[in-house]
């Protein structure tokens, strides 16, 4: 009787597993889906995250650009889906309303350059695909990511409606880091209100942790002073009293941040 019961209860299970194994992705559901975009010859694979089919049919959706940390490089085309926005899009698949473009710089290399030519590139290709809406582009990273939204936001200052950098900065973290810094204001007397003057006109919105041993938030402190100065139209700075280096989960998590950012158009 033993034995006959363990057979059973091993047949049940084996059953549950087929059928979940067999159960389909609900089709009209918010998912990730893989592109690529050539670029000076070289293809590189990225991810959009497109919403669920109701939230679509409301007519032009924006779309949000994110670029990822240091850990997610690579060229899988879908580990930067991993940290940051990726998890809370997968939280909120039913219900978040924006596509979201997540390209991926590879391995040992900064969003610059090629990288951040790709990321624009792969935008504007989603742009098309989706009948997205141009005055809603919006711009994100975390850690090396908040760094590469102030490189592409520079290289590009009236095309964002409002950007949001994570637990970034402007020069380099430290010593072993040298090639991670804003190049379009690297050779600045002053850097930061360099970087504050070209943008005055975009809404900002910095995060950071007070605990951050990895990219201290004093550079975000200076910037956010620095907007100050110059009379930003909108430039703000939130930082957690206990927040470390992982600033990026409190900040997607925040519904205030959502509202604010999707409300924004050029």
């Amino acid at each position: 009787m033993h034995r006959l019961l363990l057979r059973l209860v091993v047949a049940a299970t084996l059953l549950m597993l087929l059928v979940g194994c067999a159960t389909t992705p609900d089709p009209t559901a918010g998912r990730f889906e893989s592109r690529s975009v050539t670029v000076d010859g070289h293809v590189s694979r990225y991810q959009v995250f497109v919403p669920a089919d109701a939230v679509r049919a409301a007519g032009p959706l924006p779309v949000v650009l994110f670029l990822h940390g240091s850990g997610e490089r690579g060229r899988d085309g879908m580990k930067q889906t991993k940290a940051g926005i990726g998890p809370y899009l997968r939280e909120h698949a039913s219900t978040f309303p924006a596509l979201v473009v997540l390209p991926q710089v590879p391995n040992r290399q900064e969003w610059d350059g090629l990288n951040n030519r790709v990321a624009l590139a792969a935008l504007d290709a989603t742009l098309a695909e989706f009948s997205a809406d141009p005055s809603r582009q919006y711009l994100t990273g975390m850690s090396m990511g908040g760094y590469g939204s102030w490189n592409i936001a520079l290289s590009a200052p009236d095309r964002f409606a409002a950007i949001v950098p994570v637990c970034g900065a402007v020069i380099a973290p430290r010593e072993e880091r040298q090639t991670l810094f804003v190049a379009a204001v690297a050779n600045e007397a002053d850097p930061y209100a360099a970087l504050a003057q070209r943008l005055k006109n975009v809404p900002v919105w910095m995060f950071h942790g007070a605990k951050d041993d990895v990219v201290l938030p004093d550079d975000d402190r200076k910037l956010h002073a620095a907007f100050k100065a110059v009379g930003a139209t909108d430039a703000r700075y939130t930082e957690y009293p206990d927040g470390n280096h992982n600033a990026w989960d409190a900040t997607y998590a925040d519904t205030a941040m959502w509202t604010w950012l999707l409300a924004q158009k050029r």
